[in-house]
């Protein structure tokens, strides 16, 4: 074991009894101080050792009101990332209570289970197009009224001098929105801050992130990113559709609000993590579908971020609830359209129908579209660099709520500034033809008849600034239009991401790679125009601007969030053309392969830098040489069979380690060595034991009382009471618990050789929390976690990351 004294050490409270201002290195290499325990109990406690592992449920619990109320650190602390994040119990508990229950239900009580689950996903799929509904029609309303003021005093100002005042006007308007939107993030629930996709993509990989799936987190998402797109900034309200979808798969599939207070009294069966990670995963598909309209797509997105749980029967729960969503989004939709039963707006974003004949291509056309892609991929990973180091700026200066506001202000000020700019001194004037498509054409300086063609692009939401670019006739943007405004939106996105406002960065990158990618085409055509005469008859055909437009599109989104298999069918299914299909599916991927040889996906970055215990698919390539022994959390707390109550009080109060799971095992007559393993038992099954007073002698000694049942631990659960607020009496620290009927009699183990790959496909592929590790002798020696398996995927290039995010 000469490898353990070189690991990374992730547990939570061993030093906070240390001195103010002593911090912990994160992820630094360096061995942390062992405190041993030494507990009473005349022995009934193995110290086997310390589990680095901590327990908050993943809703707020009186532990973590407490933590709010302490000053406030900068992320990247070892106490701040052991304490907030803690893995998911996707594997069931298979205890003779459980055991029993599943006995007792008959055939017909396992259907109703089935239907109940359809009608779940059912709701989920109803509540988040509505959802999607409001926010669309209120931006749509707000974002309206804005730029229409807007639009009338700058043609007032126009002609009477004066147009300072009408940027006055447009950044007040931006800042005041942002604003709103900033305060309910940064002040009452910052989780509710970006798109929410990467704490979707960590719940489904299996990890806790605190309140990431409450109400209060849903109202927050839907008000604030409503405030971010009317206040102009480069963002998108889809990406926060997921996140939404989500929320509201987690509230409806357990049949009450523990924020509220409410119990409905339905859908019990589902309160324990493995049912609710389903129905979550059906809520961020029917979000992607809400968004895009791509039912198929959104399922994919599922399937990526949690493929190792998925069956056929979840799978069409999945694609029944994305149905439901577009389905539901679509028919409000028309009734606010005055079109009822006018099915055609599938999702929050529409690009558009693409003809035939614009969207035709030939295969010598390929490698121009794969070069895109790189060019994708590239622009992607500067992207990336450059929002990780504005990320790392706002980690070390920008941590205080009140900064945050102020900076989400200033971006919203420079981006109605920049843009009104841009739009001053553009002299690209087009002619505004009868079936022009601009919303809010700007004539400012240009000639009667005509409109500023760079306010097109700025003076718009992004949805229709995408679908201007996707589909406007040729010649309505000139090159140095296209190459200002990809150049300055370029980087007004960049600062813009990460900022405390709920904002997805799906519009944005579609919007900054369908202006490269019509400016190409635009190149490629007047290339091509000094050809002969027949090859100008068919540029108007190959080299159509709108075609590029949607490549460059594909191309900056994947090179900046590295999807492919989902993104590759959304975009598909957004476009309602599967002509496109192959070359999106090639541009995806080269976009991929280039970025990730510079940076990593931005989801991926930001869950790094929250240092998120994340598995990623596979395990290191060169890891094989690594064994159980070596990744081990060694020693390891255990209990006996039939414990003193004291002893159970003592090791969970203990602040110094907050064990969560516990190797129960059974001492050897006559042999004076550890005991054999015969179970694990988690710490929420203690603390629900300790509140119902599940002890020997008074189960003895009332003989009439009620058995407990899984319904008390479902009752608790996801929110179980802290060990402090379970009171035991002095007389009641001397009687004994027995753990045999609540353990799980067969948790997973290996041997201590077993290589590293393999343990990590366990993990992966079981959705497992605790691995015990035992000898030939069926001895606990190690425990193996989620944190255990992490650091290792880090690398040597991570961990200078999270060093250099630390200090």
């Amino acid at each position: 074991m000469a490898n353990i004294t070189k690991k990374v050490s992730w547990s939570s409270r061993a030093d906070e009894s240390a001195a103010a201002g002593e911090g912990t290195p994160l992820l630094n290499g360096s061995e942390q101080p062992q405190h041993s325990r030494q507990l009473s109990g005349g022995g009934s406690l193995f110290q086997i050792g310390r589990l680095s592992t901590v327990d908050l449920e993943e809703e707020i619990t009186s532990d973590e009101d407490s933590l709010r109320g302490r000053p406030k650190e900068i992320p990247h602390n070892e106490k701040l990332l052991s304490l907030k994040y803690e893995s998911l119990d996707y594997d069931n508990i298979e205890n003779q209570l459980f055991l029993e229950e599943e006995r007792r239900m008959s055939y017909m009580g396992f259907r109703c289970l089935e239907i109940s689950r359809w009608v779940v996903c059912g709701l989920i799929g109803f509540l988040t197009g509505l959802i999607a509904c409001f926010i669309d029609i209120v931006v749509e309303q707000l974002a309206g009224i804005k730029y229409q003021v807007v639009k009338e005093n700058i043609e007032k100002f126009t002609e009477a001098g004066g147009l300072s005042i009408s940027l006055i006007l447009w950044a007040v308007l931006n800042s005041t929105f942002v604003m709103m939107g900033a305060i309910i993030v940064a002040f009452f629930e910052p989780i509710a801050a970006g798109s929410g996709i990467p704490q979707i993509k960590c719940y489904l990989n299996g990890v806790k992130i605190p309140r990431v799936v409450r109400l209060k987190t849903l109202v927050v998402k839907v008000c604030g990113v409503i405030c971010s797109v009317v206040g102009g900034l480069a963002v998108g309200k889809e990406g926060p559709m997921i996140h939404s979808g989500a929320v509201v798969a987690a509230g409806v599939s357990q049949g009450r609000s523990t924020s509220l207070k409410r119990d409905f009294k339905i859908f019990e069966y589902f309160r324990r993590d493995t049912e609710k990670r389903d129905f979550v995963s059906a809520g961020a598909a029917a979000g992607v579908s809400a968004a895009f309209g791509a039912p198929v797509g959104g399922v994919l997105f599922s399937l990526e971020e949690g493929a190792s749980f998925w069956n056929q029967m979840l799978t069409w729960r999945i694609f029944f609830a994305s149905m439901i969503s577009t389905f539901t989004l679509n028919f409000f939709l028309s009734i606010y359209h005055a079109n009822p039963g006018d099915l055609s707006n599938p999702g929050l974003i529409n690009f558009g129908r693409f003809e035939s004949d614009s969207v035709a291509y030939n295969l010598y056309e390929i490698p121009l579209f794969i070069a895109m892609g790189a060019i994708g991929g590239l622009l992607g990973a500067l992207f990336n660099v450059l929002n990780y180091w504005l990320t790392i700026f706002r980690i070390r200066y920008v941590h205080r709520p009140c900064l945050q506001v102020m900076e989400a202000m200033l971006v919203a000020a420079v981006t109605a500034t920049v843009s009104f700019a841009m739009i001053y001194f553009s002299n690209d004037c087009q002619p505004l033809g009868p079936e022009h498509t601009e919303e809010y054409p700007l004539q400012l300086f240009c000639a009667d008849g005509e409109y500023n063609s760079m306010a097109t692009a700025f003076f718009n939401t992004p949805e229709r600034s995408v679908r201007s670019l996707f589909h406007n006739q040729p010649g309505t943007y000139n090159p140095l239009t296209l190459g200002l405004f990809t150049l300055t939106y370029f980087f007004l996105a960049c600062w813009t991401y990460g900022l405390a406002v709920s904002a997805g960065v799906f519009i944005p990158s579609l919007l900054i790679g369908a202006a490269w990618g019509r400016l190409c085409g635009i190149l490629l055509a007047s290339i091509t125009s000094n050809s002969s005469t027949s090859a100008q008859d068919s540029t108007a055909i190959w080299a159509d601007p709108g075609k590029y437009a949607l490549i460059g599109a594909a191309a900056q989104l994947g090179g900046i969030v590295r999807m492919t298999l989902s993104l590759t069918v959304i975009m598909v299914e957004a476009t309602g053309n599967v002509t496109y299909g192959l070359p999106i599916m090639l541009v995806l991927m080269t976009a991929k392969i280039v970025g990730d040889y510079f940076e990593e996906g931005l989801y991926d970055i930001h869950i790094k830098l929250q240092s998120v215990p994340f598995l990623h698919w596979e395990a290191p390539a060169t890891s094989h040489w690594l064994t159980a022994r070596e990744v081990m959390s060694s020693p390891v707390t255990c209990l006996n069979r039939v414990e003193k109550v004291g002893t159970i009080v003592d090791v969970l109060s203990n602040t110094s380690t907050n064990h969560n799971g516990f190797p129960v095992v059974v001492q050897v007559s006559g042999s004076d060595e550890s005991g054999k393993l015969c179970g694990l038992i988690l710490r929420s099954q203690l603390i629900v034991l300790l509140k119902h007073k599940v002890f020997v002698e008074l189960a003895r000694s009332r003989l009439t009382r009620r058995k407990l049942q899984l319904k008390d631990f479902r009752d608790a659960y996801p929110r179980f009471p802290p060990i402090q607020s379970i009171h035991v009496s002095q007389d009641e620290r001397e009687c004994m618990m027995d753990l045999t009927e609540f353990m799980n009699p067969t948790p997973y183990t290996v041997p201590q050789e077993t290589s590293l790959p393999r343990v990590f496909k366990l993990f992966r592929a079981l959705g497992l929390r605790h691995l015990v590790v035992v000898d030939d002798e069926n001895r606990v020696v190690g425990l193996v976690t989620r944190k255990d398996l992490a650091r290792y995927h880090l690398g040597k290039h991570g961990l200078e990351e999270l060093q250099l995010a630390q200090t």
